[in-house]
């Protein structure tokens, strides 16, 4: 190694490092989500211990801009006073009740207000669960058994979607996930993403035979993709043709681009709406929530005034619907303003110093949501996105983090920001990426 190689990253992580040692010898990988682990990136995952605002801090005392804002529901920034009292009052009353609760109701509420075309809407705990009882919800209603999917869109870790399923899968290389029979992926159809000609084609075969589209406001989980335009409306026109279902997972797009998620930044105006929505992320303000939503003809399929069954002891949970409803009061047409002008000057700066080091790469947008792909070329798809330097990736994730900058430990994730990502914050992470742009010029010009 020369005088310009990387220096160690984990050197002042010592406390992070005990810690995952401790973690490894009792949960698989030491973490309780894939990702986290950093193995696609090399290192020592950071233990964080506490957040403020756009701020995070790890247990060896280092502070960092925070560009992950747990994957999306920080959308305030961490510990917001007004969420944090909202949950501190609602777990004074109790935690949980297994009993309907005020604070649910509130909730829904809420929700159905910022997207009317809603009527109903049922809680669960996880994006995994919603996307479930979708799938379970559509194949009820049109008595029908196949599911559409496309490739490098994630729906969670149910098992018959974790066929080409992008981020954690594509970040740890795997092919698809053991233990997943062929009986259980048979009737799942996986198509490139943006690629109108073979979604005809397969409707043109057999679209009588399918229950259900399934696919992501704007794909975000090999990066950011958002949909070619009149993508999502095709979608919804071959689905109401041919009697299937249009499910928009907007797990992670959902009030996170906009006050009515992906659908009132893109798709209000359109004649033919999605049928089913999932939620998850923004709506529980960083507690485990999510929700399936859609017309009542549909919803009321649900016991217990339907026959499709669904349950879940803390579902609806009051102190995380507390936590989300006062999220969500939050995210006002200024809070998008803001976050919408912060990805701008913040993907933008990040793309010039890259650019003007002479590393290839590639920006991409949906709404406030970015990623950097280490890529030339624009990404359409799934196939695309592999196709990336992922080792530069990893070079410039520790170049920044060794700066005070945490970004996602994956090369096939978006970039959160938040209401408190300030000027303080731009000029820190746009200062690191000037350095660390060059770093990763000199890094694989000494590998090569």
């Amino acid at each position: 190694m020369t005088s310009t190689s990387l220096p160690n990253y984990d050197a002042n992580a010592q406390g992070s490092k005990t810690w995952h040692e401790r973690a490894c010898g009792i949960i698989p990988g030491g973490v309780s989500s894939p990702v986290r682990a950093f193995t696609s990136v090399g290192g020592v995952p950071r233990y964080f211990v506490r957040g403020t605002g756009a701020i995070v801090e790890d247990v060896d005392g280092r502070e960092y801009v925070d560009l992950i804002g747990s994957w999306g529901p920080m959308i305030a920034g961490h510990a917001h006073p007004e969420v944090v009292a909202a949950a501190c009052n609602a777990m004074a009353h109790s935690s949980s009740f297994g009993a309907p609760t005020t604070q649910e109701v509130l909730l829904a509420e809420e929700i159905l207000q910022r997207v009317p075309i809603l009527q109903r809407i049922r809680f669960l705990s996880s994006g995994t669960e919603a996307v479930m009882t979708a799938l379970r919800l559509a194949r009820a209603a049109t008595n029908r058994d196949l599911i559409v999917k496309f490739a490098g869109c994630y729906h969670g870790h149910a098992d018959a979607l974790l066929v080409q399923a992008g981020s954690g899968v594509a970040t740890l290389g795997l092919p698809n996930s053991p233990g997943v029979t062929e009986g259980q992926s048979r009737d799942t159809i996986v198509l490139p993403f943006n690629d109108p000609s073979a979604l005809i084609a397969l409707f043109d075969k057999c679209g009588d035979a399918i229950a259900a589209v399934i696919t992501e406001g704007a794909a975000a989980n090999m990066g950011v993709v958002p949909p070619a335009l009149g993508f999502n409306e095709l979608i919804g026109d071959l689905c109401r043709k041919h009697g299937a279902l249009f499910i928009l997972d907007e797990v992670l797009t959902g009030f996170r681009v906009h006050q009515a998620g992906w659908w009132g930044l893109n798709l209000a105006n359109n004649s033919i709406s999605p049928d089913l929505f999932t939620y998850g992320k923004v709506i529980g303000g960083g507690f485990p929530l999510a929700a399936v939503a859609g017309s009542a003809a549909i919803m009321d399929l649900l016991a217990p005034i339907g026959p499709v069954y669904q349950a879940g002891t803390l579902s609806g949970n009051p102190v995380a619907s507390a936590a989300g409803l006062a999220t969500l009061r939050l995210c006002t047409p200024d809070l998008y303003a803001h976050l919408n002008q912060s990805a701008l000057i913040l993907g933008n700066g990040v793309s010039d110093a890259l650019r003007h080091a002479g590393v290839p790469h590639t920006l991409q947008r949906a709404g406030n949501l970015f990623s950097i792909f280490f890529h030339p070329q624009s990404v359409q798809n799934f196939e695309q996105a592999k196709r990336q330097d992922v080792r530069a990736f990893s070079y410039f994730f520790h170049a920044m983090l060794s700066r005070g900058v945490s970004l996602p430990p994956s090369a096939f994730e978006a970039w959160f920001v938040s209401g408190a990502h300030r000027e303080r914050e731009i000029e820190w992470v746009l200062s690191a990426a000037q350095e660390s742009a060059t770093e990763v010029t000199n890094k694989l010009a000494d590998s090569d």
